[in-house]
């Protein structure tokens, strides 16, 4: 995910929990605490090696945390190639337990990266998911290192993050102010998460979530993986196929994340499904009975927000808690709307408001993207995007090869006039306090039983043709297409898709491949 549309700042590659409104740690607190009788899990070990048996080994006692929910907390390694050096970190679970004939656990992950599974699976499981998958399954998710209650990567308050995130310098690009300004600002950050998060900032990669999940496969007590992933959340189930082939038993994908692509790749193809999305929206939306740009084509009402942006760069806007309201704000408030048709009236509103100076619809928005409620933020979102994006993958530094991306940036998006940053690249995992471990790669789970891979055909945040690359890439991926606008299909509640998924999930039922509606 990325807030605004700076490459220094990455969108979401999106999560579908709702906007967080308990924090994880008072729910866990609360676990322990509780005098319900708890439950222990039997784990089913395996053939490991002695020294990652005692995580592998681990006997999760589960408390009862409210409304049906069980809590747990596992230990793991906090290097997995070096489990016996480093004092173990902990990951946050909860489970909702299967209401009927039980077939397992299935794991859910929402994405992010920086999501919390904790508080998604708590607030969403009976809406989100179909009563079937409730009924054959324990819901199983959990806060992967770095995230929200389990050990986390903290790097600064909130004015700190407000200042960061929403920075909009007013400076014309390549100026040499914009170029230091900018970096120096990303150099700070990467120091402040090094002060305060410490040796775990170097150990938040996706390849080691992926070995926790393994671990946690075994600490439930199942032989196979049962996965749900969303957005991101769907790049640690293709990295754990691929990587564990053999263990994976039903497994769908939804909004799909193509880790063989490099950060260029991804920022272009964001930038035009992002840009694809507003088009589709003011489409829509001017063509509606209250539009936001009265008699305007959709180009002028694009030229009249990039008017907006910038405006509101140079005279920022006072909000009611007394922040000032610039473009970052404005652009990350429209990203948030096109992640849901549903958001679009919303979208509409606050533009039509910012037009006339008010700013609460805006502010509202860009604060739900970024977790901000009550004056503060409720979760490490946007910090754990960084630490986990900027060990996954190396950062281009090469200024005449960062020109010519800049170049295709700009001509791909819509509100090009508002960039001043692109030909800088990522100056936060350029200047990252920690080296990348991670490097773009196939996925192909060569072994593994069929694989569901879900794409929606006008997902800004996951675009439709990585879940296309995907499902080429493995080994025995199975295809299916949503026709419609926002990020996932399944949230949806559309029978077209939630039919065929619950089907494979509860009777193993493989849909036929190329399904489309």
């Amino acid at each position: 995910m990325r807030p605004v549309r700076r490459r220094a700042r990455p969108r979401q590659r999106g999560r579908v929990a709702v906007v967080v409104a308990v924090l994880c740690t008072l729910v866990l607190s609360g676990c322990t605490l509780l005098p319900a009788p708890s439950i222990t899990s039997t784990p089913v070990t395996g053939t490991v090696p002695a020294a990652l048996r005692p995580y592998y080994a681990q006997r999760l006692v589960w408390h009862s945390c409210g409304n049906g929910f069980q809590c747990a907390t596992a230990k793991a390694p906090l290097d997995w190639a070096h489990p016996s050096t480093g004092k173990p970190i902990h990951l946050a679970l909860t489970r909702l337990p299967a209401s009927g004939s039980r077939l397992g656990s299935l794991f859910v992950n929402p994405g992010g990266p920086g999501a919390s599974g904790v508080d998604f699976l708590r607030q969403g499981a009976t809406s989100f998911f179909d009563p079937a998958l409730h009924q054959h399954y324990d819901l199983v998710s959990w806060d992967p290192r770095g995230v929200g209650a389990s050990s986390a990567v903290d790097c600064e308050d909130t004015a700190g993050l407000d200042e960061f995130l929403f920075s909009d310098p007013d400076e014309p690009a390549g100026s040499r102010t914009l170029k230091r300004d900018l970096t120096d600002d990303a150099v700070d950050f990467g120091r402040a998460c090094a002060q305060r998060t410490g040796a775990l900032l170097a150990h938040v990669d996706t390849e080691s979530t992926v070995a926790d999940l393994d671990m946690l496969r075994a600490d439930v007590g199942d032989t196979k993986l049962n996965y749900f992933g969303f957005s991101y959340g769907t790049q640690i189930g293709a990295e754990y196929a691929d990587r564990f082939p053999m263990r994976v038993g039903r497994m769908a994908l939804d909004g799909v994340v193509d880790p063989s692509l490099t950060e260029f790749q991804t920022d272009l193809a964001n930038v035009k499904a992002f840009g694809a999305a507003l088009t589709t929206y003011l489409a829509s939306a001017q063509g509606g009975s209250t539009p936001p740009f009265p008699g305007l084509s959709v180009p002028q009402a694009i030229a009249t927000i990039a008017d907006l942006v910038l405006h509101l760069r140079r005279s920022p806007l006072r909000t009611s808690d007394g922040r000032q309201l610039n473009g970052a704000y404005l652009q990350t408030a429209i990203d948030a709307a096109l992640y849901d048709e549903s958001a679009w009236p919303v979208l509409t509103r606050a533009l039509i408001e910012i037009q006339r100076g008010e700013t609460a619809t805006t502010l509202a928005l860009a604060d739900s993207y970024v977790s901000r409620s009550n004056g503060r933020y409720t979760d490490n979102l946007f910090e754990a995007i960084y630490a986990v994006k900027c060990l996954d993958s190396p950062t281009e530094k090469d200024p005449a090869v960062l020109k010519k991306e800049a170049a295709q940036l700009q001509a791909a998006d819509p509100l090009r006039r508002t960039d001043n940053s692109s030909a800088l690249g990522d100056l936060v995992c350029a200047n990252w306090p920690v080296p990348p471990t991670g490097r773009p790669h196939r996925v192909r789970a060569a072994g593994a039983p069929p694989i569901l891979v879900i794409g929606t055909t006008g997902d800004p945040a996951t675009p439709y043709p990585w879940a296309v690359s995907v499902a080429k890439q493995l080994q025995r991926g199975v295809l299916l297409t949503y026709t419609g606008e926002g990020h996932t299909a399944y949230r949806n509640h559309d029978p077209c898709i939630t039919t065929p998924v619950d089907a494979f999930f509860t009777a193993g039922r493989v849909p036929a491949a190329g399904l489309r509606c």
